[in-house]
């Protein structure tokens, strides 16, 4: 039997469960990303604060998307040999994650993309456990 992978992931923290005959492993790889590039720039002192009107500083866009870019690289590397791959978490990044293995080739590969409030470590296991384990 092949790697069966679930992994829980936001921009911050993946949780990756790989499940083979022999044994089961759990990995966390730590983004120390911030959740949403700062603006630079005056705030407004009153009133409503729309931050669509104020435009993120390219440098700093920049800075996170190839940060973020590295994050998933490194994700990829711990599930490229995997036969099944499912995919949860809370925001985007689950689905940015599949759209780069899909870049990588490795879209087919993906059995599931779910989305789910914050798990600690027991639970992601578990519930990959119970995915792949039926």
């Amino acid at each position: 039997m092949k790697a069966k992978v679930g992994l829980w992931i936001d921009h911050r923290e993946a949780i990756i469960v790989t499940i083979t005959d022999k044994k089961e492993e759990i990995k966390q790889i730590t983004s120390e990303v911030e959740k949403q590039p700062r603006r630079s720039g005056d705030s407004p002192l009153k009133g409503c604060y729309d931050p669509l009107q104020v435009p993120a500083d390219n440098k700093k866009l920049k800075a996170f998307t190839e940060h973020i870019k590295n994050y998933y690289n490194e994700v990829i590397a711990c599930i490229r040999n995997a036969e099944s791959i499912l995919i949860f978490g809370p925001g985007e990044a689950k689905h940015e994650l599949k759209r780069q293995l899909e870049n990588d080739k490795l879209g087919g590969h993906v059995v599931g993309i779910e989305t789910v409030d914050k798990m600690t470590e027991r639970q992601v296991a578990e519930k990959v456990r119970k995915y792949f384990l039926k």
